[in-house]
């Protein structure tokens, strides 16, 4: 199975393609995609065409995409759910099945621990996963790559069908 893997933000879009079994994940590519500065349209559409580009050149079976966490101002909040919007879009265009994970899904399949904190996801992907060397990976593109292997233990689960967090 081929995840498209996606940490949704407005200021930065952390993207992965991540194949095989959850016991041993593969990064097929990875990277994080920072829209221009502008209105949310410009913003916007820069999400919508870097998702549906990855679509098409990477062929996934699923997205993968994390669900929203209010911990943040409500601003914030309002932009991720914009992003969120945009790159369901651009799954539901391609007929792509959406695989959605909470956080704690997330940091479950990558820590075993579902409270763990940012630094160790960061610190357990390059553990669970082949990382080509790059010369700076955003904790965005590592959030990514988290949420592609979450989607991929989850869509093995439920047999490849679109979840709920």
């Amino acid at each position: 199975m081929r995840i498209l893997g996606i940490d949704p933000g407005y200021d930065r879009l952390g993207i992965a393609v991540i194949e095989g079994d959850p016991s041993k994940p593969a990064l097929v590519w990875s990277d994080c995609v920072i829209p221009p500065k502008g209105g949310a349209e410009v913003r916007l559409s820069a999400v919508l065409r870097a998702v549906s580009e990855a679509i098409r050149t990477h062929a996934p079976d699923a997205l993968s995409i994390e669900t929203i966490f209010f911990n943040k101002s409500t601003s914030t909040a309002l932009g991720v759910a914009q992003a969120r919007g945009a790159i369901l879009a651009a799954a539901g265009a391609a007929a792509l099945p959406v695989i959605e994970c909470s956080p704690q899904t997330v940091k479950l399949a990558v820590t075993g621990y579902g409270a763990a904190d940012k630094s160790s996801i960061a610190r357990m992907v390059p553990k669970l996963i082949t990382l080509p060397p790059k010369p700076k990976r955003l904790d965005d593109e590592l959030d990514a790559i988290a949420v592609g292997i979450a989607g991929l233990a989850k869509g093995r689960a439920t047999g490849g069908q679109a979840g709920t967090p």
